[in-house]
């Protein structure tokens, strides 16, 4: 059997390199029929090719603890749950149910049911090894709350809603060009609530989707991460709220801050019973999914930069200065000593799935040449509004004229998406921030790898895809984090 393997792995094609197993040497994968091999000289473990299901047959060590990432993205959430070595040991996702509520889609009620419905998913031993769990959620996605109750004082602001009424009041006291001024900022948010609800407002607190959705697993209202918290004005280099955001009346709703994958407390006695946790198990402060994703990528180096093809396209450069500039809906978040420069359009996946179909989108891609430039010139966005390269509410989509052939309407689509990458990532180093030199892509369109090579050529830079391109992967590195 050994020498059987060993001529296997030197002469299968499928063979890669393992980069995920740091506790064992000479490694070697197999990867067919279904099963995935590790081969490290005599010994060998044997586990199902994780998918979209939690593996069911997976070989955990005795006692081993694993480490739980929540995403939640703009049209469904997914968990991944790692080991301390990082190696993926069970995924699902789900998209989200669409629950009406007067004719309008109860986001609060569909949120709260796919997070515990996540939990279900998990496989019964695992959920009893967990030692952590953190979330990402959508950037300026915002929740105020009733702190007596927990009951939500109004709709979600969804992240790329825009309060044009509020902007000018921001911008007369927050600095010029600051990252709150732009309209869809969680700030902007803030101050539209405040001047349109005549209630009492003083059991009120503000939180992030992210914030809201770890609370119903810890209880402790009010914690946020200075990533999540960057746009309402939070400053992550003093590491405190700004004296021009302490002096407002609504002050006092503002969470308190801590950096992501910080340990906030112990899962809620009733969440642990329901679902089989330890007893110890820890909920950490999370973060924003084009964060998570970041980190899921293992991006470390300056220069190094990651751009995530989801539904919506958010761009991350890891740089040595901070820029922030509304104007262009630019901004920094910090990440240890270095800053995540980037920026996060309204174009994306989602208006390509508004016209293809997914099984339309896989056999088109493969009838495109990607070395051929679309005379096309489009904006493709859902709705009216950007945010980045240029933040204008009013920018209205462009995605005609339609030619009659599909294979050249999705060419001119893919192509107009990477051109606005491509104008965002000249921006960045227009701007000041650390040239790049890498595009590593994560979200569902780091799978076309037609619009990989599209990218490529118009970006003028190396584009791959990375290692792991799923944000919940970055948030089971936040939980990890939070334990260690």
């Amino acid at each position: 059997m050994v020498a059987l393997l060993d001529h296997f792995t030197s002469s299968h094609p499928l063979i890669r390199p393992q980069l995920g197993f740091p506790n064992y040497n000479s490694k070697k994968w197999i990867q067919g029929a279904g099963r995935l091999w590790i081969v490290n000289n005599s010994r060998y473990i044997r586990m199902r090719v994780v998918g979209s299901k939690a593996p069911k047959d997976v070989n955990l060590v005795d006692g081993k603890r694993l480490y739980l990432g929540m995403d939640f993205g703009t049209s469904g959430a997914r968990y991944t749950l790692i080991d301390k070595d990082g190696i993926i040991r069970a995924e699902q996702k789900r998209e989200y149910p669409k629950y009406m509520s007067k004719d309008v889609i109860d986001w609060v009620h569909s949120w709260k049911l796919t997070l515990f419905q996540l939990l279900e998913d998990i496989p019964n031993e695992f959920r009893a090894l967990i030692a952590s769990i953190s979330i990402d959620g959508t950037s300026s996605t915002t929740m105020i709350i009733d702190s007596t109750t927990g009951e939500p004082l109004c709709r979600p602001f969804l992240y790329n809603e825009s309060c044009p009424d509020a902007v000018s009041i921001v911008t007369s006291i927050a600095p010029v060009n600051h990252t709150v001024c732009s309209s869809t900022s969680t700030l902007c948010k803030l101050v539209s609530w405040w001047n349109s609800y005549g209630s009492s407002k003083d059991s009120a607190v503000l939180l992030h989707q992210a914030d809201w959705l770890l609370w119903l697993l810890h209880g402790k209202l009010g914690v946020s991460d200075y990533n999540n918290a960057l746009k309402v004005g939070y400053d992550p280099e003093l590491e405190s709220y700004p004296p021009w955001l302490l002096s407002q009346a609504y002050s006092y709703v503002l969470p308190s801050v801590q950096a992501p994958g910080t340990f906030i407390g112990l899962v809620k006695e009733d969440v642990r019973t329901r679902f089989g946790l330890p007893k110890d198990c820890a909920i950490c402060t999370g973060t924003t999914d084009s964060i998570a994703a970041f980190l899921a990528a293992r991006a470390t180096q300056t220069g190094k930069s990651v751009t995530s093809l989801g539904s919506t396209l958010a761009i991350k450069l890891l740089s040595t200065n901070r820029i922030d500039d509304a104007r262009y809906g630019v901004y920094s978040h910090r990440l240890d000593d270095k800053w995540l420069v980037g920026g996060a359009s309204n174009t994306g996946g989602a208006v390509l799935k508004q016209i293809f179909t997914d099984e339309q989108l896989k056999n088109l891609s493969e009838q495109i040449d990607p070395m051929k430039v679309s005379p096309l010139d489009y904006y493709p966005l859902q709705t009216v509004g950007e945010r980045f390269p240029v933040a204008d509410p009013k920018l209205a989509p462009r995605l005609t004229p339609r030619p009659k052939s599909d294979v050249d309407y999705l060419h001119g689509i893919l192509e107009s998406i990477a051109r606005i990458e491509g104008e965002g990532y000249k921006l960045l180093t227009d701007l000041g921030a650390t040239p790049v030199e890498e595009v590593l892509t994560a979200g569902g369109g780091a799978q076309n790898e037609t619009w990989t090579r599209i990218r490529e050529r118009i970006l003028g830079l190396p584009v791959s895809r990375a290692q792991q391109t799923e944000a919940a992967y970055g948030a089971a590195l936040l939980a990890l984090k939070g334990v260690e």
